[in-house]
Order: C-alpha cells, then structure tokens, then sequence
C-alpha cells in the first residue's frame, strides 16, 4: 500500500502512522485489541493506520498514543503538521473560520476538566471520550457533509451533559479533510451571524454552542433562522455542517406552536429546528458507564476519579466539567459573595443575561443580606466578593466571572453591524451555567426582594425590561411589570401597549386602561380593538363599537363582532344581533375561502397533470430548475408500474432536501425487504423534519408481527424524532395488553427525558377505568423523575374526589417548587373553608410565577403584590 507521501499527501502523516505501527510491533496486539484498550472503535483504528486516509483526530491520536505508551505531546505535534499539509491551500481564506486543526477545543467552549488530588491537567487534554446514542446521528450528519450535502444538528439536553465535547469528537475526522471552523461571536453572537453568515463557503462548519444566544434573540433571532435555512438549502453554497446545543427549556420555549391568533416570535426559528434536534441525556446509561469504566482502568485518571462520584447516578459529564465544585463554592461563600451569586440567579431565571453589569449585581444584592450581615459589610465589600467569585473551581470555573468582549476589525468591504450594542456602564459579569441551572431548580418558588427590582436601572436593554415584566407580571407584582413594560415602551419596543393597558384593567382603573387600549389598537393589536369594541357598546357608543370590532376583522379576527352580536342578542335587539352575526359569518367565510380556492386550484392542477401523459411536463418542469416536481413525478412513475424508475427520481428529489422523499424511501426499501436503507432513509428524514415517519414504519413492523424490529428501530429514531416513535410503540402495546412492554419502552423515553409516554399510558388506562394501572404508571412516572408527575397523579386524585390523597401529592410537588401545585391546593383548602390558608398558598404560588389562580387573585390582591408578597396599595 502506497503511503501518505507517496500519494502527495503529507510527511507529517507518514511519519505520525510509521510511529503508532512500530507501537503496536511493539506491544504485539492486533488493531482490534488495540481498539478496545484505547476505547476507540474498530474503524476509526484501523483508519488511523491505513494509508491515503484522513487525518486521524487528535482524540483518536492521545487515544493511540496512551495504549501505545508513546508519547502524546509528539504524535499531537506530528498531526498538527499533517493537518496543515494536507489542508495546503484547499480552504477557502475568504470565508469566516479557520482551519479545524487550529481550534482548542476549549475555545470552543468545551468544559475543561478539572486537577486531580491537586495536579493541575496538561492545558489540552481531554478525559477520554465516551460513546453514546446521540453521537450516532451527529456522525451520520457528517458522513452526509463529506458526501456533498449541507447537514445541520442541534444537540438538546440540560446543561454540562457532553453537547459541546459531543461536536468537537464529530467534526475531528474533517479537520483532515480540509473543512474549517467558524465560531461567531464577535461583538455579539446574533450580530457576528447575521453579518458574516452569508460569507460562509463550502466545508465550513459553522459552531453554534449554545444557540438561545443565535436563535433566541428578539431582534435578530428570527433573521439568524433563516439566514441559516438559507445556507442549508442553496446547493452551491455547501456542503457545510451546522452544529448547535441548546437546553431543553430553550428547545421547548422556541417549538411551542403559538396560541390561535396569537403572536408567534419564534416561526422561522422551529421551522429551522424541526427534525433538526437530537437529545442528550443527563445521565451515562449501563453501556456508557461500561465504557467509561473501561477507559478509566486503561488509565484515564480523570474518568476514574469522577467515576468514583458518578456511578449511582450516571451523572459523568456534569462532574468532570466541575458542577458539584461550583454549587459546593457557592453553599459556603461569605455572605456577600453568596447574595451576589443568588441575584445572578434570580436574574438569569427570570430572563435577564446573560451578560450582567456590575452595578446591577452590587445595588440588587442589598436585599439579599440580613440585616445582621449588612451590618458587617466593609466598604470595599463588592470587590472582596466579586475576587472571591472569580477564583475558579475543580472544572477551571469561576461561579461568576468578569467577561471582557474582544472587538475584531472587519475585513475590508463588509458590512457594519446591523444592531447597535446597548450602552453597559462598568465591568459585565456572567454566572456560570451549571449554577444558573442550579438556579433555576433550587430558586424557582421565590420572588425576587424589592433592592432586585430597583436595580433594573442598571440595565441598559430594553429586551431586559419586557423580559422582567414579564416575570413580574406572572408574579403578580402588577405594579412593577407596568413601570417595566412602560420603560421598556419609552426606549422604543413596539407592541407592549396591550400588557400596559390590560395590567390596568386588572387593578379596575378603567379610565387610565382605555387610552392604553387606544394606543395598542394604534399599533395594530386586534385584541385590544376588540376589547374596546365591548367596552364602546356597554358605554351606548354603538357606532365606534362597531368601528373598533371591524377593524379587528379586517385583521383576520372577528371575536369583536360576534361579541357585539351577542350583547346585542341579550339586549333584546334581535335585528342589530342578526345584522352583526351575518356580517362576522360572511368575513370569516371570506376568509376561509382564500384557502379553499388554493386547495381546489391544487387539486384541479393534480387532475389535469394525471389524465395526460406528464412525463414532459414534468421533464421540463425540472430542467427549468422546479425540482419540486420531483416528488410528484416519481409518484406519478409508481402509480403506471415503475418501481426503479420512481426510486430514482424520489432519491433525487431527497437530494435537493425533500424530506417527504425521504419517508417515500424509507417505506419502498422496507417493502422490498431491505432493512437496514429503509431505516437509513427514515431516520435521514426525521432528521430532514418529519418526527413521524420513524413512527410510522415502527407501526407497520408491529402490525406485521416483527415486534423485535419495531422496538429496535424505534429506539434508534428517539434521540431525534423525541420519542415519538417510542411513545407511539408504547400506546400500541398497552391497547393489545402487553403492559410490560408498554412500560419498558416508557421508561427508556423517560430517561431520554421525555416523561409524556407515561402519561398517554395513563389517558389509555383512565379510559378503561383501571384505576389500580393508573396508580402504578403515576408511582413509575415520579420514581424516574417525572417532574410533572406529581401533579398530575395528584389532579387525577382530584378528580376521583380523593381530596385527602389529592392534597398530599400536591404538597409533595409543590415542596419542589411547583407553582401550579400550590395553585391547586390553595383552591382546596378555599374549599374546605381555610381561607386563610388558601391565601397563604395563593402567596406563595404567585411567588413561583403561578399565573392562574381561578380569579382569587382579584379578590386576594386586587391591586397586585409588592417584591416581598404584601398587598399593593392602589397605585397610578
């Protein structure tokens, strides 16, 4: 075989393969009992040796060289020179990025690990890398971009679980290849996206870690989604890979479908990631552990040592990037250190961040402090405590640390920054991410004190005041959501007249809520016209009622006028209540209509195209460049009896990023016997943005009777179709009475973090009224962490009028901060004549951000909260 050199490749590499063969002379092991000591797949060893291949990993590389007993910091050496050889001149220097070889993976924000018995680490290296599910799809994806197509991969899951580590592994074997790396982040992350996206040239991998700060931006999130939709789609732009992390709350808030007729801010953002996301689990399952144990007794100190912490509860990755250090330092700070980390907390969870100035910490942390501690603070207070914070912990982590953006020239021609930075006074701060999570969990069931409030001076964007009020709203503190959204109104927000106006409504002050009303039906809220149309007719202005309520119909919305109609009705005016009735009926028929006739043109079109002979329309159609009828065309080929000629034609529609073809594959390869491509086809479809078609071929494998293949490939699907296929197996094995199964596969969607298995097993079993099954899937649900579990097995018990055993569940979830829970048992003490009681914990669940509390609101605290959960007086 020809060697590296040989074939024009590289020196470096040629050496780098002659030293790791000689090792392996040397030891006298063969390539696969090599691969097991190292911890390293079977391929990926004997790629490392074989010549003309790609450039191993530098994992791969420290891997070889640990079995091998070479020295690491010599083969790293020899691969960083292959990399460069190999790459010469094939990356594009025009495009943003850099060769990958050239990035540190801690650059890249991969958690370091932390000393050992008080050694420090080599600056480099990593614990050895652990293989799990997710991996498999990020691997896929690559595979996809080194063949030629643009692939993106959103890695979902709570914070410190390996996402980062997860896409750094991935994207190893393309540093060989040539493919560089882009990472923005200069000045901000949205606006160095939306500036230099569009310079982005083929084998670029564009590094998205943690993405809220791309995607989830108010101003520009929208623009980053189909900026990057853009990329993907336009063939002669790639191939380029898009990797990003999020946590799951993220991924949740941005692929919520939004409310009928509500606003939707975050559209582009969930067509972008549907079918896009893969899920991480909190935790190492059995396999993993196995793994990482086999690593740590071939001499991974850093996986044995946090193996020594992490075998009961799997929780690897989140000890060796130094979490339970972070919480230890915070549990035993001084006073005003630990007052400065909990308002860092507070602010995060209520949506402020994640950059936080200075002046804003030191002037909210007041309240925080009792008054024995105030008492005991020196004047150089603030900076003890932010030194303290900033000295870091096992995982080379500060709790809090001072941050200091590097602002990078533009190159020549680009454009200037498409957003101006709001103005920040003094030094910014950012909480670490472990301890905001922890924050998030520990913190959620209190309201922040009045000195966090009064602080929100300090904070220069508006995005951070709609966000506040927002908190405060969902608190109850009505008084300072509307100082909040009225500041945030003053800087130029648009659309936050509607909240000012209702929050008036809500404290009864009926004549300083209309102008407010007015305003946001200026701005064109149909809602508030519809609010206002009411509130016109029950003032006898019946002629700017009507006018109000046909404005909001001109919007699409017709609520107004069946509301006037109906009041109308009731004031015994049959003729004004048939008059408006009509008028809603024909706009909304109108309405209704525009989408009518596009489905008939459709269908019209479809009939016309099928009676004919369309091979050259469709011919034509295409060579025009319409690849949409690609699809149609291959349909059209299966219906006349060309199974090949269809196949064809559906592969090359998949090309262009079809996923509908990709099901269409998927289904055919499984009809004609051949497994492993049509489970290749589907899950490149889920991925593509169809979540059901993994479940749709596991339901026609168990309707077969091939129980063992439905389960296998259902398993395969979960880390990117959210368990629907799992769930979907789940449902259908608990309707034929295979309960076992049914719970099984439950329980592994529940510890890929997806609880609502369980409870669609328990909708299943309330209809058949097995009460003793509900009990049981409900006590399985809490056991494996449902963190919803509780209150639902606490409503079911509601509704079978066990209120006693009802109140029970509910205090148990409420002692986890359950907002919702404290809700529900201040309406059953209301109930059981505890009107005290009830209050108390209507307080209380208002402070955790319980937003319904059944109108008792109005009646408790008819103008609001004050921060530390006394009744607000009337106030203007």
């Amino acid at each position: 075989m020809q060697s590296d050199e040989q074939n024009g490749s590289s020196p470096a590499l040629t050496d780098l393969r002659a030293r790791l063969s000689a090792g392996l002379a040397r030891i006298r092991l063969n390539k696969s009992d090599l691969a097991v000591r190292a911890g390293l797949g079977r391929t990926t060893v004997s790629e490392a040796f074989i010549g003309g291949g790609p450039v191993p990993s530098a994992g791969t590389v420290t891997a070889l060289a640990r079995a091998l007993k070479l020295p690491p910091g010599e083969l790293l050496e020899l691969r960083r020179l292959a990399v460069e050889e190999v790459a010469g001149g094939a990356v594009d220097a025009a495009g943003p990025g850099r060769p990958i070889g050239e990035w540190d993976p801690h650059s890249l924000e991969v958690h370091p690990v932390g000393p050992i018995g008080g050694v420090p680490s080599e600056p480099r290296l990593l614990p050895g890398y652990v293989t799990r599910e997710h991996d498999r799809f990020l691997q896929l994806a690559v595979e996809d971009a080194v063949q030629g197509r643009s692939r993106m991969v959103v890695l979902v899951g709570t914070s410190s679980t390996g996402k980062t580590r997860a896409c750094w592994e991935a994207v190893q074997s393309l540093g060989g290849a040539g493919w560089r790396l882009w990472h923005p982040f200069d000045p901000t992350r949205a606006e160095a996206a939306i500036e230099d996206l569009h310079r982005v040239r083929p084998r670029t991998v564009v590094w998205l870690n943690e993405a809220q700060h791309y995607l989830g931006d108010p101003q520009t999130g929208e623009r980053v989604a189909a900026a990057l939709h853009a990329l993907l789609i336009e063939p002669e732009r790639g191939p380029v890979l898009v990797l990003g992390t999020l946590w799951s709350e993220y991924a949740d808030q941005y692929t919520a479908l939004p409310a009928p007729r509500g606003p939707d801010p975050h559209s582009r953002v969930r067509e972008l990631l549907a079918g896009r996301m893969v899920s991480v689990p909190d935790s190492f399952d059995t396999n993993a552990l196995a793994a990482a144990t086999a690593l740590a007794e071939n001499g991974d100190r850093y996986l044995a040592d946090a193996l020594q912490r992490t075998r009961t509860h799997g929780r690897v990755t989140q000890d060796l990037g130094g979490g339970p250090a972070l919480v230890h330092r915070y549990q035993h700070s001084t006073p005003a250190a630990r007052a400065l980390l909990e308002v860092a907390m507070d602010a995060c969870r209520l949506g402020v961040g994640p950059l936080l100035p200075q002046a804003f910490l030191t002037d909210a942390a007041v309240d925080y402090l009792t008054d024995t501690e105030l008492d005991h603070l020196t004047p150089d207070w603030s900076e003890a405590a932010f030194a303290e914070l900033a000295r870091v912990v096992h995982g080379k982590q500060a709790p809090l640390c001072r941050t200091a953006p590097r602002r990078q020239g533009r190159p020549p021609g680009a454009p200037s920054s498409v957003t101006t930075p709001h103005p920040t006074a003094g030094p910014m701060f950012r909480l670490a991410d472990y301890l905001e999570q922890h924050g998030r969990t520990t913190r959620r069931h209190l309201c922040p004190p009045a000195s966090f409030w009064h602080a929100h001076t300090h904070l220069a964007d508006p995005g951070d005041s709609v966000r506040l009020a927002r908190a405060a709203r969902d608190r109850y503190r009505l008084q300072w959501a509307f100082h909040l959204y009225r500041k945030a109104a003053d800087a130029g927000v648009e659309g936050l007249f509607i909240h000012l106006a209702t929050i008036r409504w809500e404290v009864e002050a009926w004549e300083a809520a209309e102008p407010l009303f007015r305003q946001a039906a200026d701005e064109g809220n149909a809602p508030a016209m519809c609010f206002l149309a009411d509130a016109r007719e029950r003032a006898g202005d019946r002629e700017e009622a009507e006018a109000f309520a046909r404005r909001a119909a001109a919007l699409g919305n017709t609520n107004g006028l069946k509301s006037l109609a109906a009041m109308r009705e009731r004031a015994g005016d049959e003729a004004g209540f048939w008059e408006l009735a009509d008028e809603a009926e024909r706009i909304k028929e109108g309405l209704d209509h525009e989408w009518t006739v596009v489905s008939a043109l459709t269908r019209v079109d479809g009939e016309v195209v099928v009676t004919k002979d369309p091979e050259p329309y469709y011919q034509q159609a295409v060579e025009a460049g319409d690849t949409s009828k690609l699809f149609s065309w291959a349909q059209w080929r299966e219906r006349i009896g060309n199974p090949e000629g269809a196949e064809t034609l559906y592969q090359q529609a998949a090309a262009t990023g079809d996923a509908t073809a990709l099901v269409r594959l998927g289904e055919l390869r499984e009809e004609a016997g051949d497994r492993g491509h049509a489970e290749a086809w589907t899950l490149k479809a889920v991925s593509a943005g169809e979540p059901y078609a993994a479940r749709r071929l596991v339901v026609k494998r168990e309707k077969s009777g091939d129980t063992d293949g439905a389960e296998a490939l259902a398993r395969r699907a979960a880390p990117i179709d959210d368990t629907q296929a799992l769930c979907g197996l789940a449902e259908m094995r608990e309707k034929t009475g295979d309960r076992d199964g049914a719970e099984t596969l439950a329980h592994t969607a529940a510890h890929a973090g997806k609880f609502y298995t369980f409870r669609r097993l328990a909708e299943i079993r309330k209809k058949a009224g097995d009460s003793e099954g509900i009990e049981s899937i409900y006590r399985q649900a809490v056991d494996v962490g449902d963190p919803g579990g509780l209150f639902q097995w606490a409503q079911w018990r509601e509704e079978e009028e066990d209120l006693e055993r009802a109140e029970a569940l509910y205090r148990l979830a409420a002692d986890t901060g359950d907002g919702d829970a404290l809700a529900s048992l201040a309406k059953i003490r209301e109930k059981a004549g505890d009107p005290v009681g009830a209050e108390e914990l209507a307080r209380r669940a208002a402070d955790a951000g319980a937003r319904y509390l059944g109108g008792r609101d109005r009646e408790y605290w008819p103008c609001g909260l004050d921060p530390d959960g006394t009744p607000t007086p009337p106030w203007t």
